[in-house]
């Protein structure tokens, strides 16, 4: 046998390696197939694009390391994982977060874009609503996610968090009185624009009265720039203090910014760009008083997933 015939000869996929390989393959075939669940498992969780990722990658890894033949219901399987999962990093980024320069806002996804990330319930997406899940537990905010965003059922949500079926229930009821002002809050997106749009108008041009019609009793204005430039790092709270704020950076803080829309959590949103570059996104949490929520996103690394693709 000639060196050319040896060489061929051990480069030959033996049936051990295609073996492997087709495993493989049906592994990540499984698993893609539940990829955009557990994003959005992850994502409302942790409320970041890159901690959501990072939870996806471990439960692959873990998926890949996985007896996969004893696993009878593989997105029962990867879903506790990501969960399990979700709750350890949300328990230990608490901590992290006492070092944040001001408030803390979650990081906006272009739903345009992603319409999969809300594709099964929209509930848990929405600012108002991931801002609320920041006061619950861990576990209290895994079991209102997996009931009220991917509607599981009590015994399927107590085998992922490790409780009792009864435990399960009370943990979702406590977070639903939590969350009852906050899922009470307009969500219509065509009221969200309006008011959004005559806020801008109202914003550029520093009428405090203007703004102050258009705001609730008492509106709360939030700012997460975590250190960047003329970003507050207090809330401002109350329909005159807020209307003043805005107006007092009215005449410097517009210029040379070109305004655009964006679907942002399954909510209109306006985008601040300079030179072509996405400086800010201002969204609202509205009711039939008014605004009750300004949102600015300002810190850099939270502005990456608004643009459109390809934009």
């Amino acid at each position: 046998m000639s060196a050319d015939e040896v060489e061929l000869e051990e480069r030959a996929p033996t049936d051990d390696n295609l073996g492997v390989c087709t495993e493989l393959d049906d592994a990540l075939q499984t698993f893609d197939a539940h990829r955009r669940r557990l994003f959005g498992i992850a994502y409302r969780m942790l409320s970041t694009v890159a901690d959501a990722e990072d939870i996806v990658q471990e439960t692959w890894i873990r998926w890949q390391n996985t007896d996969r033949s004893k696993v009878q219901e593989p997105v029962a399987f990867l879903t506790t994982i990501a969960t399990r999962l979700s709750i350890n990093v949300l328990q230990s980024s608490r901590v992290r977060r006492e070092t944040y320069i001001g408030p803390w806002l979650p990081e906006p996804v272009n739903t345009e874009d992603d319409p999969a990330l809300g594709a099964e319930r929209a509930e848990a997406l929405q600012f108002a609503i991931l801002l609320t899940l920041e006061k619950l537990t861990p576990t209290e905010r895994a079991a209102y996610i997996l009931r009220e965003a991917f509607d599981y059922p009590y015994p399927r949500i107590a085998e992922v968090i490790s409780s009792s079926q009864a435990s399960a229930r009370q943990l979702v009821s406590r977070a639903r009185a939590h969350l009852s002002s906050a899922r009470n809050a307009t969500v219509d997106p065509a009221a969200q624009k309006r008011l959004l749009e005559a806020f801008l108008t109202a914003a550029q041009k520093g009428d405090v009265g203007q703004l102050e019609s258009l705001f609730a009793a008492d509106v709360v204005s939030y700012t997460d720039g975590n250190g960047v430039k003329l970003a507050a790092r207090i809330p401002m709270i109350g329909r005159s203090r807020v209307a003043k704020f805005v107006s007092a950076f009215a005449h410097h803080f517009w210029t040379g910014k070109v305004i655009d829309w964006v679907e942002v959590n399954g909510q209109p949103a306006a985008t601040l760009s300079e030179d072509g570059r996405i400086t800010t996104v201002v969204t609202a949490t509205t009711s039939e008083e008014g605004i009750l929520q300004l949102l600015w996103v300002m810190s850099p690394p939270k502005l990456r997933h608004v643009a459109a693709v390809g934009a």
